[in-house]
């Protein structure tokens, strides 16, 4: 009899806690579309969460130290009449085993434009690269997709029924008649705002964040909103465990504000978590908004809200400027800053990525004179920078476009190779041990120099950082322990192991940065049950240092080794992540 009670007050939980959702869903609609639609929205929704819940995995949704996720395109190794996902993951399977624990493959559907970002048919699979079968064929590593729903093609079926004057599509999408005031918008890219487009009942402005081929779509009409949670849980059944949320602090537009951040776009995120936690509770959300600090940080909402993570785009250009001066004060002050709003949220963690180097976020923290010495260190090594319109009329940097390993060694500098490579994965190491789940750009692991070829190719600035690799060619170059690839993929594959075998790293785990001495970032991190503590410390200098700690003796998780640490010398570029015992 006691297990048909406990049964019987299991499902009674459960039915509260559907109730319960169902109020955090109306609660949102109401605030999106008005008390009168609301209900009949919900019960939309509640119709689509209904039809996905049976495909639906159970899987553990918990983040552990063994989480990091390698980033890079569908075809970003290639071999010669082969399907590119199915190249990837042989070679996924050969070299990251036991090396990351996830893949984000950047969007893979079918697409016009932007290496991927202006998509066709976000439930479909680019026939160039493969099909579903070959995503669900990689899940021995975890997965991250992209939800690229600020905007959609230009060439997508939704659009061009745009453009025929279906009923179904007429506010689809974001259409601006007359002249009004758009001074206040902001804008991430110097290119129109605005883009016409002939139809048969006559010329139509249509909302253009980003470019002429990538139309914003109307979250102001709910079959929007509703499209969209059935694909972000159709992503969920083909296996991700991550759905990245592309450009969305610009989802949500209202003419005479800026247009970003709006309390509107926060409630949609918040939407999208209740939604997903009701049925799909394993999937982390990851908001991309390459914005300033404190705005990037609002997606965690309340703590339970909203992103389970977000990206921690103010880092890239800070420890740049920590390894340009020698000197890691600013990037220990910044981090020193760095908390989070409870045990359910993390920083998803980056160096590189398939775009530039972002400026914004370092704004604030930087001086303006610091963010220029950034701008000319970059031209100097050969990179190339990308402006954005301001609202007076003015441009200003807003990207830095060169793969990381050249912003930190000039390409032509006569140094030697195993010194550039010591500042390199000093570099990486401080984003390994930052508390959070690290996102490593395929070229960064691999190290790949600059692809200014590839710019003359596309005339577009971001293809310095986006080369695609031939499988053989690869191989051949990191079984040659002297080559650049093989001497970075070694060094860094060392630092993700001894991470990922070590408590203290735990994503939801605490940090303490310390000040002990100005070129050496120092942080103390700790394990979420507080049982392990390990000791990061990292010389951005090209000087030799020695200073007291107040620690006796600790195990060296890189070099394997008991050492004595009341005093500590660091050689140029040093890493030395110690296990501490007390």
């Amino acid at each position: 009899m006691w297990y048909k009670i406990l049964e019987q007050s299991r499902l009674q939980g459960e039915e509260i806690e559907s109730i319960n959702m169902s109020n955090i869903l109306l609660h949102h609609l109401t605030f999106l579309y008005g008390e009168d639609n609301a209900s009949p929205i919900l019960d939309r929704v509640q119709a689509i969460l209904a039809d996905h819940r049976p495909r639906l995995s159970p899987r553990d949704s918990g983040l552990s130290q063994r989480d990091s996720l390698l980033i890079l395109y569908g075809d970003q190794v290639q071999e010669p009449n082969a399907k590119p996902l199915q190249t990837l993951k042989k070679f996924c399977d050969e070299y990251l085993t036991d090396v990351v624990g996830g893949i984000h493959i950047l969007p893979f559907y079918p697409w016009t434009s932007d290496d991927g970002f202006s998509v066709v048919d976000y439930r479909q699979i680019d026939s160039s690269l493969g099909d579903w079968d070959d995503i669900s064929a990689m899940q021995n590593f975890r997965l991250m997709f992209d939800a690229v729903i600020n905007h959609i093609s230009s060439k997508s079926d939704w659009f061009q029924k745009f453009l025929q004057d279906d009923p179904r599509y007429k506010d689809y999408f974001i259409t601006v008649e007359g002249e009004p005031d758009l001074s206040k918008v902001v804008r991430p890219r110097a290119l129109p705002l605005l883009t016409s487009f002939q139809t048969p009942s006559g010329e139509k402005k249509a909302w253009t964040t980003f470019s002429a081929d990538q139309i914003d779509l109307n979250f102001k009409n709910p079959e929007v909103l509703l499209e969209v949670l059935d694909i972000l849980l159709l992503y969920a059944e083909r296996g991700a465990d991550f759905i990245r949320l592309d450009a969305i602090a610009y989802l949500w537009k209202e003419i005479g504000t800026t247009c970003i951040h709006l309390p509107q776009t926060h409630a949609v995120v918040q939407f999208l978590r209740a939604a997903l936690n009701e049925v799909a509770p394993r999937v982390h959300l990851i908001t991309e908004t390459n914005v300033p600090h404190v705005d990037n940080i609002s997606y965690f909402g309340d703590g339970t809200n909203e992103a389970q993570l977000v990206y921690n785009f103010a880092l890239p250009p800070l420890t740049l400027h920590a390894f340009h001066t020698g000197d890691a004060r600013v990037l220990s002050e910044w981090a020193k800053t760095l908390t989070l709003p409870s045990d359910q949220t993390t920083f998803f963690n980056f160096l590189a990525s398939h775009d530039g180097i972002g400026l914004n976020p370092a704004r604030g923290i930087l001086t303006g004179e610091e963010i220029d010495a950034l701008v000319n260190k970059t031209l100097a090594h050969g990179g190339l920078i990308s402006y954005k319109h301001n609202a007076d009329g003015t441009q200003s940097p807003y990207e830095m476009n060169i793969n990381y390993f050249d912003a930190l060694s000039n390409p032509n500098a006569n140094e030697s190779l195993d010194l550039q490579v010591d500042r390199f994965i000093a570099a990486q190491a401080i984003m390994l041990s930052l508390v959070g789940v690290p996102g490593i750009y395929f070229h960064s692991l691999f190290g790949s120099r600059g692809w200014n070829e590839g710019v003359k190719q596309t005339g577009r600035n971001r293809t310095i950082n986006r080369e695609k690799c031939q499988f053989d060619e690869l191989q051949s170059q990191l079984a040659d322990e002297n080559s650049l690839r093989s001497k970075v993929f070694t060094r860094y594959s060392q630092l993700l192991k001894a991470r990922s075998t070590t408590s203290a790293f735990h994503p939801h785990g605490t940090q303490t940065v310390l000040n002990l001495y100005p070129s050496v970032f120092a942080i103390e991190r700790v394990s979420p049950d507080e049982k392990f503590h390990a000791l990061c410390l990292h010389n951005v200098s090209e000087d030799r240092v020695s200073f007291t700690t107040k620690f006796k003796s600790a195990y060296d998780l890189l070099a394997e080794q008991e050492i004595q640490i009341s005093t500590i010398t660091l050689e140029p570029y040093q890493v030395l992540w110690l296990k501490i015992k007390e």
